[in-house]
């Protein structure tokens, strides 16, 4: 009896036992829960014009007797979060993420913002990050230029004494005035001076001779012996990129100017006579308004004005820092930044000055750093932001960058080009290796300012990246860029994704051998498809829509729409079975689709598309061995339809084994002329040859209409080719 009474209290006591661990079990999660909650909301920190960095930054506002408030610098802020990040990020034995919320205003810069290691090593979860972001519904911009103020009056000119210019500590060669790109005093003020003729060869290293990149004859008159002539620089077109060159020493007698440095790979005059270049930084030559001068012997900046502007009202700036964020990651040590979120802030005024030497030329200004720059960063996102009034590129992502995002960003007024994307040369280490960043929806536009071979989105020897919904315009040279190897040489550039971009309105007959999307050596897994690009103008020859230069190999290139290029919607200079399908060339100035070099194995399969044209120029370069695939495509020229394929016509053609089921028929577009390229459903090329439509509307930006209009209210000046 005992023992059953023991039994059932023993069987009562577990029953209240289950019930109150259950209970505590609830009571647990439901802590849990709670506190996993509060850790996910950051620990927001202020900054404020009107703060102080010996403030706590805990407040959005100086409080009323004014002993606590926000912090007054974004330096002040980075400081405090870095000596009390744990301070700061741990509540309840969990560790939040981090706001730091900038108020309205201009925060001033003179040095990059760099973030190292230390500044993110403390995180433990994907989800706790630093956010360096605008207070909402607020505007602050982080700059690293300085304001010019104390104008004096001097004829036409407004005159500034600056002390650090004078002292050698501080040198620039941009100025914006109330946000406007001002260029630097040059002649001609419009178009180019012209080469005169080749200086005498020189020896190279094993003393054979060779045509001079270090001197050119010129002109009488165009090269004189100005004051402060050690500031001159000579900037020279050479097709696809420039070189900047000072002064070394002018031969009077011969009309011949030698350049410190030289131009590097390209002889002067070597894509032809009278190449162009013109002079900048020389007093003489500031004789317009909206041109500026800097003396930097005597300390003073001259700026002739343009009509309405008044010294008391308008914001002059000059630019000091050479970049606003510095990421100082180390991959291949295991030391990387990891988290950093920069959203809805204004980063502006960068600077670049050139060494003594110049510049040599460089494709895609290859050497220009980012006003954001670094290594060694993970899973960062750049995001809503603008990136504006800037000497270098907008951002580079280097050695060691992985798994970052650039999205929805406003990257414009640029000295060189947009966005980067890995380096020149192979990892080291497989750590080092730049992979999987993604650059969506960002609009890119107005650059080369300084350097005209800046690149809309470059990706150089670097895997795995997306470029997307970007609209990409305004720009001297190519729109995409994607890998950075010569020939068949194994390159670490593959499988990257380019696609739904808007990329327009490039070249403007400045600088050649361009393309809207560019490809540059083995690209194994890479993807072009669902682009939208127009209205690429070179100065000479290669004014191309989609270009696989150099050994481009294994690439994908489908469902794109090119038209209004100059030289070509579709060129292969070589490379090897690369697919082009499913695509829209239209109206090229030149030919249509152009095949440069004769190569044992098939250049590419080009099939079910829709080339459509109006000069009787299908094809352009070689088409003789027959090492190339042309099926199920549709051909028509608006203002003749007896057109040839080089030389043969189209049975001829037919015949020689090319196209074989493709036709020479009317596609049957809305409004061609119009270049509305949609297609009527009784389409051949739909009917017969298996096209499937594109709809381009998907190309370009997305999100709120404001966003989405954005491009459209650009208002371009006509350009038109050099008649000379």
């Amino acid at each position: 009896m005992i023992a059953a009474i023991d039994g059932a209290a023993i069987v009562r006591r577990s029953i209240r036992g289950l019930a109150m661990r259950i209970l505590l079990s609830s009571v647990f999660l439901l802590t849990f829960v709670l506190v996993c909650a509060d850790a996910q909301e950051p620990a927001k920190f202020y900054v404020a014009p009107n703060g102080n960095d010996a403030w706590s930054g805990r407040l959005p506002e100086p409080n009323a007797d004014k002993t606590d408030g926000p912090f007054a610098s974004v330096q002040g802020a980075k400081a405090a979060m870095r000596a009390n990040y744990r301070d700061w990020s741990t509540k309840l034995g969990e560790v939040r993420p981090i706001e730091i919320l900038l108020r309205a205003g201009s925060y001033r810069i003179t040095d990059a913002l760099e973030f190292t290691y230390e500044d993110t090593q403390w995180y433990v979860m994907p989800r706790q990050s630093v956010t360096w972001a605008a207070y909402p519904g607020e505007r602050a911009v982080i700059s690293g230029g300085l304001p010019i103020t104390k104008w004096k009056k001097e004829g036409n000119l407004w005159v500034a004494e600056l002390p650090d210019v004078k002292s050698g500590a501080w040198n620039f060669t941009a100025l914006w005035v109330d946000g406007e790109y001002r260029w630097r005093a040059r002649t001609p003020n419009e178009g180019y001076l012209r080469t005169a003729g080749k200086a005498p060869a020189i020896k190279d290293a094993e003393g054979k001779e060779k045509p001079s990149n270090v001197a050119f004859k010129f002109a009488p008159g165009d090269i004189q012996h100005w004051d402060n002539i050690e500031d001159a620089m000579i900037v020279a077109m050479h097709s696809w990129d420039t070189s900047h060159n000072h002064i070394a020493s002018i031969d009077d007698a011969n009309q011949i100017v030698n350049l410190v440095g030289g131009s590097g790979a390209w002889p002067f005059e070597n894509w032809g006579p009278r190449q162009r270049y013109y002079v900048e930084g020389i007093r003489e030559a500031l004789d317009a308004p909206g041109e500026w001068y800097l003396d930097r012997k005597k300390g003073l900046l001259y700026y002739w004005p343009k009509e309405g502007e008044d010294p008391a009202k308008t914001e002059v700036v000059a630019p000091k820092a050479a970049q606003i964020i510095t990421f100082a990651g180390n991959a291949a040590e295991g030391k990387l930044v990891e988290g950093l979120v920069f959203r809805g802030l204004s980063f502006q005024h960068t600077n670049h000055v050139l060494p003594a030497e110049g510049m040599p030329c460089q494709q895609a200004a290859w050497s220009v750093s980012g006003a954001i720059d670094g290594n060694g960063a993970k899973g960062c996102v750049i995001e809503d932001c603008e990136i504006a009034h800037i000497s270098n590129y907008g951002i580079w992502l280097r050695e060691g960058c992985t798994d970052n995002i650039i999205r929805k960003n406003h990257v414009h007024d640029m000295g060189a080009g947009g966005v980067r994307i890995g380096i020149g040369s192979d990892p080291k280490v497989e750590a080092d290796a730049t992979l999987r960043n993604v650059v969506d929806n960002n609009w890119i536009h107005d650059g080369g300012k300084k350097y005209p071979a800046g690149v809309g989105v470059i990706i150089q020897r670097s895997s795995y990246n997306t470029v997307s919904h970007n609209d990409i315009s305004d720009i001297f040279y190519t729109g995409v860029s994607v890998g950075w190897s010569w020939g068949y040489a194994p390159s670490s550039a593959n499988h990257n994704v380019i696609e739904y971009n808007h990329i327009h309105n490039i070249g403007k007959y400045v600088l050649s051998d361009m393309g809207g999307i560019y490809s540059l050596g083995l690209s194994p897994g890479t993807i072009e498809r669902y682009n939208h690009i127009h209205d690429v103008y070179s100065y000479s020859y290669g004014g191309w829509g989609l270009y696989t230069d150099e050994g481009s190999s294994e690439m994908l290139l489908e469902n794109n729409v090119v038209y209004n290029c100059k030289t070509g919607g579709f060129h292969q200079h070589y490379g090897k079975e690369n697919r082009i399908q499913n695509n829209i060339f239209g109206f090229a100035t030149e030919g249509n689709v152009i095949r440069s070099r004769e190569e044992e194995h098939i250049s590419f399969f080009f099939e079910r598309n829709i080339i459509i044209f109006d000069n009787g120029k299908p094809l352009g370069s070689t088409w003789k061995n027959g090492n190339f695939k042309l099926d199920f495509n549709c051909w028509w020229d608006t203002a003749n339809a007896d057109f040839k394929f080089g030389d043969k016509t189209f049975a001829e053609w037919q015949a020689a084994g090319n196209d074989t089921h493709s036709l020479v028929a009317d596609p049957l577009f809305e409004n061609a002329a119009a270049r509305d390229f949609r297609l009527k459903p009784e389409s051949p090329a739909i009917t017969k040859l298996g096209f499937q439509p594109i709809e381009i509307s998907t190309s370009g930006l997305y999100g709120d209409a404001a966003w989405i209009e954005g491009p459209k209210k650009i208002v371009r000046e006509p350009v038109s080719q050099p008649t000379d």
